[in-house]
C-alpha cells in the first residue's frame, strides 16, 4: 500500500491512482513488490529538520528515504520538500511536474537498491530516474 500525507504544504496535484500503479510497474521492472510505503509531502524548513533529526546532515534537500525494505519487498518512508522540488524545476528549466515525479520515482529507486552518493552513481540513477519517466509517459 503506498500513502501519500502532507506536513505544512497542501498536497501537490498528481493522480495518486496513476502514480500508484506507476510505482509499482517501475518496482517490478527491477523484481520488486510493493508493500507499504509512506509518501510525506512537506516544506524546505521540515525536511531539513528531518535531515538534522535522523541524518545528522545540517542541510535542505529534495527527498530522503527511509528504507524498511525485505527481500523483494519495498517499505519505506519518503520525505519530499515540494520548495525545493519547485527550486530545482526552475534551476533546470523543467515543468514542475516533471520534477515532482523525479523526485517521487527516486526514493523508489533507492529502495530497488540504486544509490547516487559514489563515483558514476548520480549518472546511472539519472538514466534510471529517465527510463522510469518514460513509463509513466507511455
Amino acid at each position: 500500500m503506498i500513502t501519500y500525507q502532507t506536513e505544512g504544504v497542501e498536497m501537490p496535484s498528481i493522480d495518486q491512482e496513476k502514480i500508484t500503479a506507476w510505482i509499482k510497474e517501475v518496482a517490478a521492472t527491477y523484481g520488486k513488490k510493493v508493500g507499504e510505503i509512506a509518501y510525506m509531502f512537506c516544506s524546505d524548513e521540515h525536511i531539513l529538520k528531518v535531515n538534522r533529526e535522523f541524518l545528522q546532515h545540517d542541510y535542505y534537500t529534495d527527498v530522503i528515504t527511509f528504507d524498511y525494505c525485505h527481500g523483494r519487498v519495498l517499505s519505506g518512508d519518503i520525505v519530499l520538500s515540494l520548495d525545493t522540488v519547485r527550486t530545482n524545476a526552475e534551476q533546470f528549466n523543467t515543468p514542475y511536474e516533471t520534477e515532482l515525479h523525479r523526485v517521487i520515482i527516486h526514493g523508489i529507486l533507492h529502495l530497488c537498491g540504486i544509490n547516487d552518493k559514489g563515483p558514476g552513481e548520480r549518472e546511472i540513477m539519472e538514466g534510471e530516474e529517465n527510463k522510469a519517466l518514460a513509463l509513466l509517459q507511455a
